[in-house]
């Protein structure tokens, strides 16, 4: 069990974000909860029952002056700051380039870009000052920051473009002991990913069926990523459906 750890997940009222934060909770982590509806924040707080260690922080991860705001806060709470999961994320519609709206591209780089930039500069200001310093960022990245699924231009982009936060973080952080890594994800069971199970479109224009895992399994994942000693780190980990096609030509 993890003893006087704290943790802060963003995207913590659905999919991934829930499931590791309830298994941070579980580990005995203190857990600061980041997304925009409260209400989703509230069921993931439900859903922990008797875990005390939940903290609501609703904030949109695309405006850093709420970020920082969730991170004070947390730190208020809770005294410090060991973990950070950046999990937050957005897609755009599976749509041909010359018909993406550019304010839907803007999100998608707002969330899944920035929001992270901005997750990672705060912990960075936290953990290079407390005492005793350092701590751990984990990035959510995508087996699309590798290979890009069909008309997916904004989302592939950005989680290239996460890889590339991840380890520039990694070598920036080592003067502050902060260890940075990224857990890659495909076809983990949420909701943004039931459609895996009725048919999703292919690089060879044909419609199929792809197999997924239990999001257990990625909590799982982060967790133990989480529980290693600052002078130990996964800098990327792929947790993936073994049979999906993502390896070789699908």
């Amino acid at each position: 069990m993890a003893q006087n750890k704290v943790a802060l997940v963003t995207g913590a009222g659905s999919g991934v974000g829930r499931a590791v934060a309830l298994r941070f909770l579980a580990e005995g982590y203190r857990v600061g909860l980041v997304g925009r509806r409260p209400e989703a924040l509230a069921e993931t707080v439900a859903l922990a029952g008797a875990h005390a260690g939940a903290l609501s922080l609703p904030a949109d991860v695309t405006d850093p002056a709420q970020v920082n705001a969730a991170f004070d806060a947390l730190v208020a709470k809770f005294g410090r700051l060991d973990v950070v999961f950046n999990n937050a994320g957005i897609g755009a519609p599976p749509v041909q380039w010359d018909e993406l709206p550019a304010e839907q591209w803007k999100a998608v780089v707002d969330t899944n870009l920035s929001g992270v930039f901005y997750s990672m500069q705060a912990a960075f200001r936290i953990m290079k000052r407390q005492t005793p310093k350092g701590g751990r960022i984990i990035n959510n990245g995508s087996v699309s920051a590798y290979a890009p699924r069909p008309f997916s231009a904004a989302y592939t982009a950005t989680k290239h473009a996460v890889l590339g936060l991840t380890r520039a973080g990694a070598l920036d952080g080592r003067e502050h002991d902060i260890a940075v890594g990224q857990i890659d994800i495909g076809n983990a069971l949420t909701d943004m990913a039931r459609k895996m199970t009725t048919g999703v479109l292919q690089a060879n224009g044909t419609i199929a069926v792809e197999p997924v895992i239990d999001v257990a399994h990625v909590a799982n994942a982060v967790l133990h990523m989480a529980s290693l000693p600052l002078e130990a780190n996964v800098l990327t980990m792929n947790v993936m459906a073994t049979k999906m096609p993502f390896v070789g030509r699908g």
